[in-house]
């Protein structure tokens, strides 16, 4: 067992989230990390603080009907983005595509299933609860802040191997 088990009727107290920071145009942003999700997605207030005229970004979805546990999502489009997870030792830049959704209500960008299998994101619940990018299951990120200790100019490993330069 990795913890200790709780007291009985006491079990849902041993759950933890899965929040933690990206950098989407150089700006923080909290994400949550949902092997529960089918897609990446956000609600349609949340992209004006990292992705100022978003609307002229939008790509359009057509065909797909989204729901959660309790409702139907309504998809407003999609925006292609490139977050950053941030860490000391090198971030990691991933390649997704977020479905703004009308009706999320959720305070963070979800990242779902979709990004979740490209990316090679694997989320381990251990005494330590952390999650690894891509192939270097050495390299653990933590389900916390952005570090304070990461320069402003970020070393950063592009999961596709593609080079880009710093802005």
């Amino acid at each position: 067992m990795c913890k200790d088990k709780p007291a009985r009727g006491k079990g849902y107290t041993s759950g933890a989230s899965c929040v933690t920071s990206i950098l989407m145009n150089d700006i923080e942003s909290k994400v949550n990390l949902d092997t529960g999700a089918f897609c990446t997605c956000v609600g349609n207030d949340y992209p004006q603080a990292i992705l100022p005229g978003w609307k002229m970004h939008l790509l359009p979805i057509e065909g797909v009907q989204f729901s959660s546990s309790s409702n139907n999502m309504y998809p407003l489009g999609m925006l292609d983005t490139n977050p950053v997870f941030p860490h000391p030792k090198g971030s990691v830049r991933i390649k997704t595509e977020i479905v703004v959704m009308e009706n999320c209500t959720s305070q963070h960008i979800i990242i779902g299933n979709d990004s979740l299998n490209i990316s090679c994101i694997d989320i381990n619940n251990h005494k330590d609860r952390y999650f690894t990018i891509g192939e270097n299951k050495r390299q653990n990120f933590a389900f916390s802040n952005i570090p304070k200790q990461i320069p402003v100019i970020y070393f950063v490993k592009d999961t596709y191997k593609e080079e880009f330069e710093a802005n």
